[in-house]
């Protein structure tokens, strides 16, 4: 008997030792497909090569660094930037390594739509990723909301993720963001200006709390789950990542993650967690924080440098 307790313990031991050594990983996905637009404007066909250019950089750069990424779509801005240059751009998220996602429709706030509404939106949101990936011998299978918002009423709620799994689709949740759209709008306005010295204070900015975040976060995530997860960073198909991106990518290969694709990051079992219904989009941290009954400190997550938003006045 002693001899099988000791053998139990030193294979457990083994397996617990295994785990902490275990390199931390993380998933990339990039949302707002073909282009987030860094001004109040709609997209319009005048900006279909820079949606094609940011999209051919970030790509590239998560070639460079074996990164596996998700593309989530709005198809009214593909539809606005041209077919020809929307279908192009969604074509090569379709090679191997990557994949599409519905985004919605219009990138509209669900928590303003009806249930009905939004079934609608994720229907009108499907053609254009659908056809991408029939020729990739794939369907769609990922759906993140805007804003994060996955149902602000239990009833919302559940109703929607039933429609969605009727339509094959999986709620693809996020645990690291850095806040990309409110560096993006400013970083444009630099460009615009030419203001050469602004953009590059804005972009290391923008760098320096991306590290910042995914330090957060991974000190977040062990403390509610016990370990840490794979993570899911959240980015935006933006001008600001398409100068950035080669930088945020080598922040998490400074930390020791390995990058995996979304599907793999979603086996672990911290994604079974029963979702909380909220009417705000935090990170998954907070939801397991919430449903799990562990109180963290949200108020000592850091703050993006008030002069960013300054400098575009907001």
């Amino acid at each position: 008997m002693l001899r099988a307790w000791i053998a139990a313990a030193a294979v457990l031991m083994s397996a617990s030792g295994a785990h902490a050594a275990e390199r931390p990983r993380v998933a990339i996905t990039v949302d707002d497909l073909p282009y987030a637009h860094g001004s109040p404007e709609p997209v319009t066909r005048t900006d279909a090569a820079r949606a094609t250019e940011i999209n051919r950089v970030l790509l590239k750069a998560f070639k460079a660094h074996h990164a596996p990424a998700v593309g989530f779509v709005n198809q009214q801005t593909a539809e606005r930037i041209g077919a020809p240059a929307g279908a192009h751009v969604l074509k090569a998220w379709t090679a191997p390594g990557f994949d599409l996602g519905n985004h919605l429709y219009a990138h509209d706030d669900t928590n303003a739509l009806t249930t009905e509404q939004i079934e609608q939106q994720i229907m009108q949101g499907e053609p254009m990723i659908r056809d991408a990936l029939a020729r990739a011998g794939r369907k769609p299978r990922f759906l993140r909301f805007p804003f994060n918002h996955t149902g602000d009423t239990a009833a919302k709620h559940d109703a929607v993720a039933a429609f969605m799994a009727t339509r094959g689709y999986r709620l693809a949740p996020c645990t690291i963001e850095a806040e990309d759209f409110a560096f993006n709008r400013p970083y444009e306005l630099a460009l615009k200006r030419r203001d050469q010295e602004t953009a590059a204070r804005i972009r290391k900015a923008y760098v320096d709390f991306t590290a910042a975040e995914i330090d957060w976060y991974a000190k977040l995530d062990s403390q509610v789950l016990g370990r840490e997860a794979p993570h899911v960073m959240l980015l935006h198909a933006s001008v600001l990542n398409r100068d950035a991106v080669s930088e945020v990518l080598a922040l998490f290969e400074q930390r020791g993650f390995r990058f995996i694709a979304l599907d793999e990051a979603l086996k672990d079992s911290a994604y079974a967690t029963p979702e909380t219904v909220t009417k705000f989009g935090p990170m998954w941290g907070y939801r397991w924080a919430r449903a799990l009954g562990v109180k963290v400190r949200g108020q000592d997550e850091p703050e993006r440098p008030a002069w960013v938003g300054q400098y575009a006045g907001g």
